[in-house]
């Protein structure tokens, strides 16, 4: 198999530490094999070349192939390979929080929760958690660092995250947890009649109040013939926004994300069914006609896609880092944000200061510096009608404690006034 190269070789993301002659994966055309050599080449084990005695077989990634569900250890023919933590984006903020007696548990990251089981990716592969008799699945969020017991791989405990997305859903209760330990929010649109400025501010806002970097990517670039249209409708949406556009099936997508999906990085596909968000997984993770996440056409009359993903998950990608899929999200609710807005609308945030009333709406009172600036011909009216319709959205939404100290109690969402 090592004399047998393709060309996708020349999209994989070159890795600084690695020789710069075996800086790209040595791919086969078996797609089994071609995953082992990608696999092992993003974990550090380069396959032994043609004249050169630079590593070990092709055998790196096999085992992450498949995990025993009964066991929840991996089994395969092969040699496991062992990823590094910091493979698996481990930091050592994430270590400081070990305590002197949890030295000895093994650190795991979480790949998919579903009702009633988890799984996790561990150093060596995929194992299924073992959950406490009452343990609630929906604590836990798909990238979340979990202390596990090695022999049994019993859930001990959940590490404290360095950004969460979460949600409130129509008549909820608590927020639903989206993804955990995420870098990079890529909010997915397309170059079609399903982009909407004002529902990508609500993604924007999302992940301002996570701690995320969110980036625009606009899909199916290829199917109309300037894409630069639709650039220029969401490149304002937000100060410093970064916008990609892209084919989501072209192996070109991966070199235009890369800067994002480094060794250690771990980024999130959010938006709404029938934008490429599945499509651009396969691309990202390279993955196997069998193995690719299913997708679906959109109605032509209105560009609107049906629901293919129907649960979070975290995929290895080709070039080191790791991806976290979504399903497709119809309506997103604005509540429980402190800063998303601040930074959303910024030219907003800046200018209230100056306000006469410290709880200006910036609707008609006097002394408003915000509609001083729409007067002026500085501020958008837009932006702010569109700020005012989250910003009391979020203040009707986010629930609030009330009650004498040591007895607070959450007050229903609803209107206050």
């Amino acid at each position: 198999m090592g004399d047998q190269v393709d060309d996708r070789q020349s999209r994989c993301h070159a890795r600084p530490d690695v020789p710069q002659h075996c800086a790209r994966p040595f791919v086969a055309a078996d797609p089994t094999a071609r995953r082992a050599c990608i696999a092992g080449w993003w974990l550090g084990v380069q396959p032994r070349q043609k004249g050169r005695g630079n590593g070990p077989a092709p055998q790196a990634g096999l085992a992450l192939a498949r995990a025993d569900a009964q066991s929840g250890r991996v089994t395969d023919a092969t040699d496991q390979t062992v990823l590094s933590l910091a493979a698996l984006g481990w930091t050592e903020a994430l270590g400081d929080q070990l305590g002197p007696d949890e030295t000895g548990l093994d650190r795991m990251r979480v790949a998919t929760v579903h009702r009633a089981r988890m799984t996790a990716m561990s150093a060596q592969g995929p194992v299924r958690l073992l959950l406490a008799p009452q343990a609630n699945t929906a604590d836990y969020a798909v990238g979340d660092w979990v202390l596990v017991e090695p022999e049994t791989h019993r859930l001990i405990r959940r590490l404290d995250r360095n950004t969460v997305l979460q949600r409130r859903t129509e008549g909820g209760g608590a927020p639903q947890l989206i993804a955990a330990n995420v870098d990079t929010l890529f909010i997915v649109t397309s170059c079609n009649d399903d982009l909407n400025p004002a529902r990508l501010e609500r993604y924007l806002a999302l992940a301002n109040e996570a701690g995320t970097t969110p980036v625009i990517v606009l899909t199916k670039a290829d199917q109309v013939e300037d894409p630069q249209p639709f650039v220029d409708r969401v490149t304002g949406l937000q100060r410093d926004l970064q916008v990609v556009t892209l084919n989501a099936k072209a192996p070109e997508a991966v070199e235009v994300l890369a800067p994002w999906c480094g060794p250690g990085q771990t980024v999130a596909l959010v938006g709404s069914s029938g934008v490429g968000k599945s499509s651009l997984l396969n691309t990202l993770a390279d993955k196997a006609p069998d193995e690719a996440q299913a997708t679906g056409d959109i109605r032509e009359s209105d560009a609107k896609g049906r629901h293919t993903t129907t649960s979070r998950s975290l995929h290895a990608i080709a070039g080191g880092g790791w991806v976290i899929d979504t399903p497709g999200i119809r309506t997103l609710h604005v509540s429980d944000l402190s800063v998303g807005l601040d930074v959303l609308f910024a030219e907003i945030a800046e200018l209230a200061p100056d306000c006469r009333f410290r709880d200006c709406t910036h609707a008609h009172e006097p002394g408003c510096a915000v509609l001083a600036a729409v007067a002026a011909g500085t501020l958008d009216q837009a932006r702010v009608d569109r700020w005012r319709k989250l910003w009391e959205e979020n203040r009707t939404n986010t629930p609030v404690t009330s009650g004498p100290r040591g007895n607070k109690t959450t007050l229903a969402r609803g209107k206050r006034y």
